[in-house]
């Protein structure tokens, strides 16, 4: 199999949030590299490497534009350049976030709607689907593993990915499942702890292209692109997608 890219929000390389996330999760996906983790209160005799395994592979981040591989002609170079193209056309928006649960998971969510965070995953799935090649039958069969409706799974052979459009959930992927609740709040408690003077209000102003170089590799950023336009007019923002 060939390598994979996908087009994920990831905070500036250096700021205070990707700091602490990376350190939470054991792994910098900036610099490729383990990090050591700090000892949150309260997670005392906890396996937080095994909390953590399936996050810290690709790295924090959240998904815009899932895993894909490049389509026939398609170049890592030219997909770098369009990414530094979209980012351009785009501007900066503000929405608070903050860990929460999601289903089994802990995450950083968004805690009220935003309709710029809809306009850019739509913008990612549908503007970066030219550089992706078809879904291989190898990764139709795993991705239908989870019950997807009949919606779904139209999704996901037309983008690469089912959850997309209305089902889009804006993310940052914490931990992996904890099925025990108690153990969920528990840690949920901790991490809010840890991430208090990084939650609330937050600047979304870049994408960024990361690479997994071969299946079961780790996610690393290739490059990460910062908006540089005023305003929504200018930036190109849409309404929140829907399905064509």
């Amino acid at each position: 199999m060939t390598a994979r890219y996908a087009i994920y929000y990831v905070p500036p390389r250096g700021s205070a949030l990707a700091d602490k996330a990376a350190a939470w999760l054991g792994r910098d996906a900036f610099a490729g590299r383990a990090l050591a983790r700090p000892a949150l209160p309260g997670l005392e005799g906890l396996d937080l490497d095994a909390l953590t395994a399936d996050p810290r592979g690709y790295g924090f981040h959240a998904t815009l534009k899932a895993p894909f591989e490049l389509a026939d002609g398609a170049t890592e170079s030219a997909l770098l350049a369009f990414g530094e193209t979209f980012a351009a056309g785009r501007a900066p928006f503000t929405a608070a976030i903050a860990p929460a649960s999601l289903g089994r998971f802990l995450a950083f969510r968004l805690e009220a709607a935003c309709a710029e965070m809809d306009a850019l995953h739509g913008a990612c799935v549908r503007e970066f689907d030219r550089f992706r090649a078809p879904l291989s039958d190898f990764d139709l069969a795993r991705r239908r593993k989870a019950p997807l409706s009949p919606e779904q799974d139209e999704r996901l052979l037309a983008w690469g990915y089912p959850y997309v459009f209305e089902d889009f959930r804006f993310h940052m992927t914490l931990t992996g499942a904890i099925r025990e609740p108690e153990l969920a709040e528990r840690v949920l408690a901790a991490l809010r702890e840890h991430f208090a003077d990084v939650s609330g209000p937050h600047a979304f102003d870049g994408v960024a292209v990361f690479k997994q170089d071969e299946r079961n590799a780790p996610f690393h950023v290739l490059e990460r692109f910062d908006f540089s336009a005023q305003g929504a007019e200018v930036a190109g923002e849409r309404p929140a997608a829907v399905d064509s």
